[in-house]
C-alpha cells in the first residue's frame, strides 16, 4: 500500500469535487452565522441548521449585484458550488446568488434601508422645516408630462394665482430616476424656492422605487428649502415621505399645504385690517388723554401758573389779613369801650353830677379828708359847672 502526502489527499478530494456535476451548481438554504464583510467587498459567513455547519464565501463581483446586506441569524437560500480549499484541506460553499427565506430581497432591502436612516436621525420630527405661511415661489419636482404636474398647478392656481411656479421636470421610475430626483433638489435650491413639492402620480408599488432610494433620502433630507412629499396614494408610502418636511396623500394635497387660500387670506386681511384701525384709534385715543394729561401736568408746572397760584394766594392772604385786622380792631374797640365805660364809671368826677363836689390843694392834689386841711389854707373846689376858690375858715371833723 502507497503511502499519501496530505497534499495529495487534499488535491485528490478537490478533482473529485471538481469532477462531481451535482456539486458544480445548487441551491442551498441555512441561517447565516459568524458573518463578515471587510474592506475588500468579499463575504465571509457559515450557513447552518440544526445539526451542521458549513463554510461560504460570496465574492466581491457576486455580492455587489445584491439588493440588501446580509446579517447574522438571516435565513436565506443560496445559490453556489462546492469547492475544496487544498491548503487547509476544507470545503466551503462559492456563493453566487442569495435571496432571503420567506421574503423578497426589495422588501428586505427597503426595511435595511428604513432601519439605517431611522438610526441617522433622518426621520426625527425636530429635523423638520416648518412651511412657509406665504411662500413667493413654489418649486415642483416631479414628471414634466404626468398627471400629477397638472393637479398640482390647478390647485395652486385657484388657490394663489399670485404665488410664481417654477417645474424641475424629473424621471419619476427606472434606474436614472433617483439621480434625477437628486439634481433637481440641487437645482431648485439654487433657483430660489421658498418650498418644494416633490411627487408622482400611483402606481405599483415599484414604480416607486426612485422615492425609496437612499440618495434621494439624503438629498432631501439635506435640502434647506421645506419639502412637502406626495407620492402616490393615499395608501402608499415612501421613504420619501417619512423623511420630507410634510407628507401629503396626494399632489393636488401638496399644492393645499404649499400655499394659503387667497380667499381665506383676503377674509383674514381684512379682519386685521378692522383690528388694526380699532387699535389705531384705540391708540389715539389713549395717546391724547395721556397728552392731555401732561398738559394738564405741564400748566401746572408753567411759571404762569404758579404766579398765577401765588398771587390767587397773595390775595387769599391779604383778605385774610384785612379780616384778622378789621377783626382784631373791632375787638379793641369793644375792650376799649369797655374800659372807657369802666373808667366812666370809676371816674372820682362823676359824682359831682349828683351834687357833690372835689378838694383839691393848691397843687392839683385831691384832698378827701378834712384833717388834710389847715386853716386859712387856700383850696380849690370842683363842683358839677366850674371851680371855686375858697379859704378854710374853720374845720369840724366827725
Amino acid at each position: 500500500m502507497a503511502v499519501l502526502t496530505v497534499s495529495q489527499i487534499n488535491r485528490y478530494m478537490a478533482s473529485r469535487v471538481r469532477e462531481d456535476g451535482n456539486l458544480k451548481h445548487f441551491m442551498i438554504k441555512g441561517e447565516i452565522s459568524n458573518f463578515a464583510a471587510p474592506s475588500s467587498g468579499h463575504l465571509y459567513f457559515s450557513l447552518k441548521d440544526a445539526d451542521s455547519v458549513i463554510k461560504a464565501v460570496m465574492f466581491r463581483s457576486m455580492a455587489s449585484r445584491l439588493r440588501f446586506l446580509p446579517e447574522n441569524g438571516m435565513h436565506v437560500i443560496v445559490s453556489a458550488g462546492l469547492t475544496v480549499y487544498e491548503r487547509d484541506g476544507v470545503y466551503q460553499l462559492n456563493v453566487t446568488d442569495m435571496q432571503p427565506e420567506g421574503v423578497g430581497a426589495v422588501r428586505l432591502q427597503l426595511e435595511q434601508r428604513i432601519k439605517k436612516l431611522r438610526a441617522e436621525g433622518l426621520f426625527e420630527e425636530s429635523a423638520k422645516r416648518p412651511l412657509p405661511p406665504m411662500p413667493k415661489t413654489v418649486g415642483v419636482i416631479t414628471s414634466g408630462t404626468g398627471a400629477a404636474l397638472q393637479d398640482i398647478l390647478q390647485v395652486l392656481g385657484r388657490r394663489c394665482p399670485l404665488v410664481t411656479v417654477k417645474i424641475f421636470p424629473v424621471l419619476v421610475q427606472g434606474e436614472q430616476a433617483p439621480q434625477s430626483i437628486c439634481n433637481a433638489l440641487l437645482t431648485a435650491e439654487k433657483q430660489g424656492c421658498d418650498v418644494l413639492i416633490l411627487g408622482r402620480g400611483g402606481g405599483a408599488s415599484e414604480d416607486l422605487n426612485a422615492f425609496n432610494a437612499e440618495a434621494v433620502a439624503y438629498a432631501v433630507y439635506n435640502c434647506p428649502i421645506s419639502v412637502i412629499s406626495a407620492v402616490g396614494h393615499e395608501t402608499d408610502t415612501t421613504i420619501a415621505d417619512a423623511v420630507a418636511d410634510r407628507r401629503a396623500p396626494t399632489p393636488s394635497a401638496a399644492a393645499e399645504l404649499a400655499v394659503p387660500d387667497i380667499g381665506h387670506l383676503a377674509e383674514r386681511v381684512s379682519i386685521a385690517q378692522r383690528q388694526l384701525t380699532a387699535a389705531y384709534h384705540s391708540r389715539i385715543q389713549r395717546e391724547m388723554q395721556q397728552l392731555e394729561r401732561l398738559q394738564s401736568r405741564l400748566q401746572l408746572s408753567s411759571p404762569q401758573h404758579r404766579f398765577r397760584m401765588q398771587e390767587e394766594k397773595r390775595c387769599q392772604l391779604t383778605e385774610k389779613l384785612q379780616k384778622n385786622m378789621q377783626l382784631y380792631l373791632e375787638r379793641r374797640l369793644s375792650a376799649y369801650s369797655r374800659m372807657q365805660e369802666k373808667l366812666t364809671q370809676l371816674d372820682p368826677l362823676r359824682i359831682l353830677q349828683r351834687g357833690y363836689a372835689a378838694v383839691y390843694d393848691t397843687e392839683g392834689r385831691i384832698l378827701p379828708f378834712a384833717k388834710q386841711l389847715h386853716l386859712q389854707e387856700t383850696i380849690h373846689v370842683r363842683m358839677q359847672d366850674g371851680t371855686i376858690t375858697a379859704k378854710v375858715e374853720e374845720i369840724n371833723e366827725l
